[in-house]
């Protein structure tokens, strides 16, 4: 397939490399300082399993006309970003073009569907978080696999390599959600300056953790919707299970450990380079129900606060609580 990755960020390149890998003819489409090292040197990508691929044969353009020889695809922009992907896609994109969004949040693929009726527009989920290492060089640290929503086409098959593996899914949105769940700690974990992996071997973070998820959990009860887990514990169990002893969590949630000892989310870069974050896709959406349902969900509120506040400093959970 011709693949068009619309977002040659972190997720993007990674992507698209192992696209490139699995025998799909791949264009990132993206900005100069993303691409200026990846002409020079190539484009790798590792991950922290031991994999290490480098990949020299994808075609990179700045000039969103690329995407009108697509047979597919994939947005990859962060949310602020994707409003006007989509006003792109629309203008050059062939209608017949299936248009996959492997973005954070909820709100993506309405806005896509929005912006191109009539469209074959399908969210998914991308498990995984990406980190550039050096330049044109980019790491996955954790583990899991992409689901997108069914369809026509056998899509899921087509894109699925053994080092990307693809699912479909006819519950989308509940798999949505509990990535969702997930992903709050984005924001805590930028807060703490940790590691992920430090941050998962201390109790009083994962209390927090463990607090927040259910806090939202029951916000997406109250309201009615599904959550399908992403993590190999039923969504419901992971709060316990974080608030468990260290050593006996550490036993029972092995494979929630099966990340890179360096890995951090993707908000704590933001947050530490001065970039815009995702927080309002993330803590922001759970504020949206919870205010439909004149409920209140105090830790979300907090975090996003902290966050939007741009904090200099690391902080403890104590501080975070209040």
């Amino acid at each position: 397939m011709k693949i068009v990755i619309a977002g040659a960020g972190s997720i993007g390149c990674y992507c698209g490399a192992l696209l490139s890998q699995g025998g799909h003819d791949v264009t990132l489409l993206g900005r100069a300082r993303i691409f200026a090292p990846i002409k020079d040197r190539g484009l790798t990508v590792t991950d922290f399993s031991g994999l290490q691929q480098h990949v020299s044969d994808l075609t990179l353009s700045e000039v969103p006309a690329c995407l009108a020889d697509a047979d597919a695809v994939i947005v990859a922009v962060k949310t602020p970003a994707t409003a006007e992907m989509a006003e792109l896609i629309a203008r050059y994109a062939p209608s017949s073009a299936p248009i996959l969004s492997w973005q954070n949040g909820m709100e993506n693929t309405r806005t896509l569907r929005a912006a191109l009726p009539g469209r074959d527009v399908r969210a998914g989920m991308v498990p995984f978080n990406v980190v550039p290492t050096d330049p044109g060089s980019f790491h996955r640290a954790t583990s899991g696999e992409i689901v997108i929503e069914s369809g026509a086409g056998a899509l899921g098959q087509k894109l699925s390599s053994p080092n990307l593996p693809v699912v479909e899914s006819d519950q989308i949105e509940a798999v949505q959600w509990g990535k969702l769940l997930i992903n709050l700690n984005n924001a805590l974990n930028a807060l703490s300056g940790l590691t992920l992996k430090d941050q998962l071997l201390d109790r009083e973070w994962r209390k927090l953790m463990a607090d927040q998820m259910a806090e939202a959990h029951a916000v997406l009860k109250s309201a009615g919707l599904s959550v399908a887990s992403t993590t190999p514990l039923p969504a419901w169990m992971t709060p316990f299970i974080l608030r468990l002893p260290t050593l006996l969590f550490s036993r029972i949630a092995a494979r929630m450990l099966t990340i890179d000892p360096s890995a951090r989310t993707s908000m704590a870069y933001d947050l530490m380079d001065g970039r815009p974050t995702e927080i309002d896709s993330l803590q922001g959406e759970i504020l949206r129900l919870a205010a439909v349902q004149g409920r209140a969900a105090p830790i979300c509120q907090k975090v996003r606060d902290l966050i939007e506040g741009r904090p200099t400093t690391s902080m403890t959970p104590r501080q975070i609580r209040g």
